[in-house]
């Protein structure tokens, strides 16, 4: 029998008019990889943060026993120090500093922080980067690695650290199936060498394929571990624990909903990048969405997606920008964000807490934003209006908040995600842009958003869904286009099509990245 490398006993956390966790328990045996699912906002981050000392010893009831012996962190270097390491969702790097720099930064190599040996850095760094399949050198600036190579820093730097217990939040939510699958089997490779796991995610196909022992958290309690060496785990016994009631379709069915007259269309798009104007980032490309339509753009990390949809909400992204915009048909130029707010074009973010929302101000405030005249006069905001406005979207998207005077900082992700379609809803769009509008929240509250894209498409409006999860896109898509290397590479009805038809246009192209 395997020894037991952590045991979390009766851990219960309160916040201020809510308790996050309910005497929950964990047991983790050495050098396996142990999974924590559970819908946004069931406790499994606040329980992490509990044994990782960023709620420190004293503000939760509970023992925490690693390795035989109870601990008391108070802070994040405490648990460090007996080789528990966390790695969180929002990647913690310094994009102007080297890998090197990032991955010692608060551990620095050399007698003193101001006494820096930095031939020990960067040859340390370079051994653990090799270690994670890392190719670049340590002295690579951050900035200059997409996400997927970032994820690997983050990983090298908690190899550094002297890692017994990995724990990684979500640690594929920005990246594509490629990047994921080698992260994935990365942390399988770590376990035949004895590192033991624990990973938190919201892709129940990869937990089910990483992980050894699932255990389910819902409302703040344990509901049950789950254990694949005997039991065949679904992913629908997964959901099933995690809701609390069956999930037949995850995609719920449209019906009804009329597709009328093209709403907004692009001709003979091209967008450069705005640092490096010689390089194109969007390439020719034409497309259209009706009302009453759901269309999907699809491509792997890098085709373009996002630079396409930032450029069109009123050019928000990009340099020499050309080609022609049609709204209803009229050829229609908007050289700002505010001009495409005024002409009815809403765009949902990827990046909900670094662009879509401010985390540091309460739901209400959050959700009037884009629209503030409708809750002003002469200028002068009416804080009732504005809670009233608050509650209506609130109850509407049925956001899990005792109160819109909530701070969204305060949040799961996704409740956030509801804040941030509200704020843009209540913006009144005839066109609404989601870039990426599942990312990082669960199986339950991905259903209620999809609910809310039926809803607005049923309302006659336009949807163009960006997603790197291919059955979200056919799930939900009335047509899909598929992007690679800035083009648009192949159209499709949704109906009909699998996921071997739409990569392979995109292999046919090549990766395009």
């Amino acid at each position: 029998m395997a020894k037991v490398l952590l045991e979390m006993k009766n851990i219960t956390k309160t916040f201020p008019g809510v308790k996050a966790l309910d005497n929950v328990n964990l047991q983790v045996e050495e050098g396996e990889i142990h999974a924590l699912v559970g819908e946004n906002g069931a406790g499994k981050s606040t329980l992490m943060n509990v044994l990782s000392g960023i709620y420190p010893y004293g503000t939760y009831e509970g023992d925490i026993i690693y390795n035989g012996e109870i601990c008391q962190f108070n802070k994040i270097k405490d648990s460090e120090e007996k080789g528990i390491v966390i790695i969180h969702q929002e990647l913690a790097l310094i994009p102007y500093l080297t890998i090197g720099e990032n991955m010692f930064l608060g551990n620095e190599r050399g007698k003193s922080a101001a006494s820096i040996d930095w031939n020990e850095t960067y040859g340390e760094a370079d051994k653990y980067l090799k270690m994670v399949g890392l190719e670049e050198s340590s002295r690579t600036l951050v900035k200059e690695l997409g996400t997927g190579k970032q994820q690997l820093v983050e990983i090298a730097k908690a190899l550094a650290k002297h890692a017994k217990l990995l724990i990684l939040d979500e640690p594929t939510s920005s990246l594509n199936e490629q990047d994921s699958k080698a992260l994935l089997d990365l942390i399988i490779r770590f376990k035949s060498e004895g590192m033991t796991s624990i990973i938190i995610s919201h892709k129940l196909n990869e937990v089910s394929y990483v992980a050894d022992k699932i255990t389910v958290i819902r409302d703040g309690s344990t509901i049950e571990t789950l254990d694949k060496t005997t039991t065949e785990i679904s992913e629908d016994r997964i959901i099933k624990g995690m809701v609390g009631r069956e999930i037949t379709d995850r995609f719920p069915k449209r019906h009804g909903v009329k597709i009328g007259d093209i709403n907004l269309e692009v001709d003979n798009w091209t967008v450069y990048h705005p640092l490096y104007p010689e390089r194109k980032v969007v390439d020719d490309v034409s497309m259209n969405v009706r009302k009453g339509e759901v269309v999907g753009i699809y491509g792997l990390m890098g085709a373009g997606r996002t630079e396409l949809a930032m450029s069109i909400f009123g050019k928000s992204y990009g340099t020499g920008i050309s080609g022609t915009l049609k709204l209803n048909g009229q050829v229609t130029e908007l050289k700002t964000i505010k001009e495409a707010i005024k002409h009815k074009i809403a765009y949902v973010t990827e990046d909900r807490k670094g662009n879509g929302l401010v985390l540091t101000n309460p739901i209400k405030i959050n959700t009037t934003l884009a629209n503030l005249e409708e809750v002003s006069s002469k200028g002068i905001i009416d804080q009732d209006k504005e809670y009233k406005v608050a509650v209506e979207y609130k109850d509407k998207l049925r956001t899990k908040t005792p109160s819109v005077e909530q701070n969204v900082g305060n949040l799961s992700g996704g409740n956030q995600q509801k804040v941030l379609l509200a704020k843009w809803m209540f913006a009144n769009p005839d066109v609404l842009i989601l870039d990426e509008p599942t990312r990082g929240i669960d199986v339950g509250a991905k259903y209620e958003i999809y609910c809310i894209i039926n809803d607005l498409v049923a309302e006659g409006k336009s949807v163009i869904m960006i997603s790197s999860e291919l059955p979200e896109v056919l799930g939900m898509s009335d047509r899909i286009y598929v992007m690679n290397g800035g083009k648009f590479v192949g159209e499709l009805e949704a109906e009909g099509a699998t996921q071997e038809t739409v990569m392979s246009y995109i292999v046919k192209t090549g990766r395009g990245e």
